[in-house]
């Protein structure tokens, strides 16, 4: 099995990405929540998938971005991508 791309990974890379002011938790209350109402612009997302992209050595397609419109549906994304078990 490789490497599995986490909620957690997840948090970490939109933290860093938006900066150290940001405060918001992922867990299963908000896997199914749309990034916007999370407070997470295109630019925020543009970012965190190029984050998303260097450190797990894939290539994200542009409509990922507007597919995932939920972390819960970015994780499996990323998983399908990288050949990792759907989180």
């Amino acid at each position: 099995m490789g490497k599995r791309f986490t909620t957690e990974d997840l948090e970490r890379i939109l933290h860093e990405g938006t900066g150290a002011n940001d405060t918001t938790r992922l867990g299963e209350a908000t896997l199914d929540a749309h990034f916007d109402d999370l407070g997470y612009d295109s630019l925020a997302l543009l970012e965190t998938a190029s984050r998303i992209q260097r450190e797990f050595g894939i290539q994200l397609e542009e409509s990922t971005l507007v597919v995932s419109l939920t972390p819960g549906e970015l994780i499996n994304q990323v998983n399908e991508r990288i050949g990792g078990v759907n989180a």
